[in-house]
C-alpha cells in the first residue's frame, strides 16, 4: 500500500487493491439467530413464592398427576389475576423435577409469538433438528405437529406448563394444546369458561384463608410484626396473593424507614383508597414492570382481551361494579343497567358473562344469585376511571339501587336480597368521596344510604342499621355539615337503633343533640324537628319521665296537625304515641279518643296497614291501663295474630303485643295462659335482643311473678 492509497477495515469488512479492472464476488454465511426463550427448563416467574400457602387439596391432586405412569392429562388452573395460579404451577414444577423424576418444560402462553417461540424451544429441547425448526418457523411444516411429535417420542416423562394462557383461542387455533401418554399439561389462565377446555380438569383458585394469607406476609417480612398484625393487613388486602406478595416485598426491602405491619395497615387505612393501590404496587420493584405483577395494571390485560373479542362494554360494566362494594351483589341490580352508549342495556348480559369468563368477577349461586368482585380489583379499576365518567357512574349506581327499594319499607321479616344491597349503598357513598364528586351527588348517595338504614331498622336488624348509619356519618364528616337534613336524619336513625338495643340513656343524649340542631337550623315547627321530638320521647318514657315524654309527643301532634292535617299518616302515628304513653286519672277520656283514632286509621289507611295495627295495639294497652279488660283482651289477641301474620313470631312488635296479652291474661286471673305467653316472649326476646336487654329482663321478671301468683292462687 503506497502513500496514494490508504484504507482500514473494521469488523467483518474487507479491503481490496488492484492496478487494473477486476470483478470481485463475496459471499457471507451467517448462522440463524435464536429468537426463542433462554430456557424452557426453568419457570419464567417474576417472584417465586417463599412457601406455597394453603392450596393443599389442589396440590394433592396435581402431585398425583405427575406420578409415574400418569399421562394424557390436562389441568386448567383458572381464577382472578394475582390469585396465585402461577405460584401453584411453579410449586408443582419443582416437585415434578426434583421428586417425581419428570422433565419440566415451561412456556409463556400470554401471546401468540411467545407461545410459538416457547413451544418450538420445547421441540429443540427434545431433539428437533435445525432444519426441522427452520421449516416450522418459516411455515413450511406445521409447528405444533413438530412439537408434539417430539413430546410423544420423549425418552422421559414430562410436565409442560403453559403459563398465562388468558386467550385460549391462541392455543386452539394453532392446535398447541394436546395430550400425550408421556406427559401432563398444566395451563394457568384467567379464562374460566369451560367450553375453552374440553377434556381438561378445571381447578378454580381464589383468595387465601385468613391464617394462610397472614403467613404469606410473615414469610416475606418475618420481623415486621405478629401473625395477628399480618392477618389484619391480609384482610385489608382482601387476602389476594399478589397483593400480599407485593406488601410483604415492600416491608422486607425498606432501608431508610422500617415499617411494621401495624404501620402498613395504618397507612392503608388513612390514605385515600387510590393512593393505597400505589402503595401496594411499590412492592413490585424486583418483579419489574410486567403488568401482571402490578395491582394497578394487571386487570387491564383481561379487559383488553375482552375488547379485542368484541366486548368493550365489559370495561364499562366493570367500572359500574366499581361504584359499589366487594360484597356479593344481587344480579337483579344490573337488570336495566345502562350507561349512555357505552353500555346499552341489551349488552349487559354478554358483558357480565365476559367478566365472569375472564375471572374478573364470579357468579355465586344460592338463595339470591349474586356476583362478587374483589375489593382490590374494584379500587384499582375505580382509580383509573376517567374523570368524565365520575359523575355519571355514581348517578347510575344510585338509580339502580333505589329502583329495588320500596319507597316506605314495611315492618316485617328480613328480605335477604335487600339486606345484601345495603353494603353497596355505603360503597357507593365511599366512591363518590374517592372521586371528589359534587356536593349534590354526595348528598344523593347519603340519601340512598339513609333509605337502607330505614329498611334495616324496619327489618328489626338494629345492629346493622346502626353500623351503616355510623359508617356513613364517619365517611362524610369532612364533606357534609351536621345540620344537613340527610345527616340529621341519619343521626335520628342512630338514636332509634340505640333505643331498640336497650341503651336508653345513650339514645336520649343522641336524640337531644339532634333536636337541638334541628331547632337551630330548621326551626321549631319543621317536620324533621317534630320527628326528633317523637324520637326523643321514647327513651325519656322508658326512663320513667312520662310527663316530659307526653309534652314532646303533644308538640309533635300539634305541629303535624297544623302542617299536614289530622288524618295524615305522620299525624296518625304521633297520635298513637299518646295512647301508649299516657296514664293517670284521665285515661277513660283518652280511651274514647283512641277509639276515634283507630276508626280513622281503618277508614283512611285500611284494616291491615301498619299504622292501623300500631294504633290498635296502643289502644289495647290503653284499655288495659284503664282497667277495661273485656275490651282490651280481644283487641290484644287480634294484634298478636295480625303481627304474627305480617311480621313473624320473633319480630319485636309481635313480642310486644304478646307481652301485652300476657299481662291482660294475668290481670284477669288466667295465669296458665299468661305464663304460656310470657315464656314465648322471654324466649323470643332472648333470641332477638339478647339475655341482658332491659325488655328481656322485664318479661322474665313478669314471668317469675306470674308463676309465683299462679302457685298461690
Amino acid at each position: 500500500m503506497n502513500r496514494h492509497n490508504g484504507a482500514r477495515a473494521d469488523g467483518q469488512g474487507r479491503i481490496y487493491q488492484a492496478s487494473g479492472d477486476q470483478h470481485i464476488a463475496e459471499h457471507h454465511h451467517h448462522a440463524p439467530e435464536w429468537a426463542g426463550p433462554d430456557s424452557v427448563r426453568r419457570p419464567a416467574v417474576g417472584r417465586a413464592p417463599v412457601v406455597l400457602r394453603d392450596r393443599v387439596g389442589e396440590m394433592d391432586r396435581l402431585r398425583a398427576a405427575v406420578e409415574s405412569d400418569v399421562g394424557n392429562r390436562v389441568y386448567v388452573l383458572h381464577g382472578l389475576g394475582g390469585c396465585g395460579k402461577t405460584a401453584v404451577a411453579y410449586a408443582l414444577f419443582q416437585y415434578a423435577t426434583t421428586q417425581a423424576g419428570r422433565i419440566g418444560l415451561w412456556v409463556n402462553a400470554s401471546d401468540s409469538a411467545s407461545l410459538r417461540a416457547g413451544m418450538l424451544a420445547v421441540a429443540a429441547d427434545q431433539g428437533a433438528t435445525d432444519g426441522e425448526l427452520m421449516g416450522a418457523r418459516s411455515g413450511l411444516r406445521p409447528a405444533a405437529d413438530l412439537v408434539w411429535h417430539y413430546l410423544d417420542q420423549s425418552d422421559q416423562p414430562w410436565l409442560l406448563v403453559l403459563d398465562n394462557a388468558d386467550d385460549p383461542s391462541i392455543l386452539r387455533d394453532g392446535g398447541w394444546l394436546r395430550t400425550s401418554p408421556l406427559g401432563t399439561v398444566i395451563v394457568t389462565t384467567r379464562q374460566a369458561a369451560s367450553h375453552w377446555w374440553p377434556g381438561a380438569e378445571l381447578l378454580q383458585f381464589g383468595v387465601l384463608p385468613r391464617n394462610e394469607a397472614a403467613q404469606v406476609l410473615r414469610d416475606l417480612a418475618p420481623e415486621a410484626g405478629s401473625l395477628e398484625d399480618a392477618a389484619e393487613v391480609a384482610d385489608r388486602l382482601g387476602r389476594l396473593p399478589l397483593a400480599l406478595t407485593l406488601a410483604g416485598g415492600f416491608l422486607a426491602r425498606q432501608v431508610i424507614t422500617t415499617w411494621t405491619l401495624v404501620d402498613y395497615y395504618r397507612r392503608l387505612e388513612t390514605i385515600p383508597r387510590f393512593d393505597a393501590i400505589e402503595l401496594i404496587d411499590q412492592g413490585a420493584t424486583l418483579a419489574g414492570n410486567d403488568s401482571r405483577h402490578l395491582i394497578a395494571r394487571t386487570w387491564q390485560l383481561s379487559l383488553d382481551s375482552l375488547s379485542s373479542q368484541g366486548l368493550p362494554e365489559a370495561t364499562h360494566l366493570l367500572r359500574l361494579l366499581a361504584c359499589w362494594s366487594s360484597d356479593p351483589l344481587p344480579v337483579s341490580v344490573l337488570s336495566g343497567a345502562e350507561i349512555d352508549n357505552d353500555l346499552p342495556s341489551f349488552r349487559v348480559e354478554s358483558a357480565l358473562r365476559g367478566l365472569i369468563d375472564h375471572s374478573l368477577t364470579e357468579l355465586i349461586s344460592g338463595e339470591v344469585r349474586c356476583v362478587r368482585t374483589h375489593g382490590v380489583l374494584l379500587d384499582s379499576v375505580a382509580r383509573a376511571i376517567p374523570s368524565s365518567q365520575r359523575q355519571l357512574l355514581p348517578e347510575v349506581g344510585i338509580q339502580l339501587l333505589a329502583a329495588l327499594l320500596p319507597e316506605a319499607p314495611e315492618r316485617g321479616p328480613q328480605d335477604f336480597r335487600m339486606t345484601l344491597l345495603a353494603p353497596h349503598a355505603l360503597g357507593l357513598l365511599r366512591r363518590t368521596l374517592d372521586w371528589e364528586s359534587s356536593q349534590e351527588l354526595v348528598e344523593a348517595a347519603v340519601e340512598c344510604v339513609l333509605r337502607f338504614v330505614v329498611m334495616l331498622h324496619r327489618f328489626s336488624d338494629y345492629t346493622s342499621a346502626l353500623a351503616l348509619a355510623n359508617d356513613a356519618i364517619a365517611l362524610t364528616k369532612h364533606r357534609l355539615d351536621a345540620d344537613r337534613p340527610s345527616i340529621m336524619r341519619l343521626r335520628q336513625r342512630i338514636g332509634r337503633s340505640v333505643y331498640r338495643l336497650g341503651r336508653f340513656e345513650e339514645s336520649e343524649a343522641l336524640h337531644r343533640q339532634v333536636l337541638n340542631v334541628c331547632e337551630r337550623s330548621l326551626g321549631p315547627d319543621d317536620l324533621d324537628t317534630l320527628e326528633s321530638c317523637l324520637a326523643l320521647s321514647r327513651p325519656i318514657w322508658q326512663l320513667g319521665r312520662e310527663s316530659e315524654a307526653l309534652s314532646l309527643i303533644r308538640r309533635a301532634v300539634a305541629g303535624r296537625t297544623k302542617s299536614l292535617g289530622s288524618s295524615h299518616p305522620l299525624t296518625l302515628i304521633a297520635r298513637a304515641y299518646l295512647l301508649e304513653v299516657i296514664s293517670g286519672h284521665d285515661l277513660n277520656e283518652v280511651v274514647s279518643e283512641g277509639e276515634a283514632l283507630v276508626a280513622q286509621c281503618r277508614r283512611v289507611l285500611g284494616d291491615q296497614h301498619s299504622i292501623t295495627l300500631a294504633a290498635e295495639l296502643d289502644q289495647a294497652s290503653l284499655l288495659r291501663r284503664a282497667g277495661q279488660m273485656a275490651d282490651a283482651l280481644p283487641l290484644a289477641e287480634k294484634s298478636v295474630a295480625a303481627y304474627e301474620r305480617h311480621c313473624g313470631v320473633d319480630y319485636p312488635i309481635t313480642l310486644a303485643a304478646r307481652s301485652l296479652l300476657s299481662r291482660i291474661y294475668a290481670q284477669t286471673g288466667q295465669y296458665v295462659r299468661a305464663i304460656e305467653q310470657a315464656e314465648l316472649v322471654a324466649a323470643g326476646r332472648t333470641r332477638v335482643l339478647g339475655p341482658a336487654h332491659p325488655w328481656t329482663l322485664d318479661i322474665q321478671e313478669h314471668l317469675r311473678r306470674y308463676r309465683l301468683e299462679h302457685g298461690n292462687s
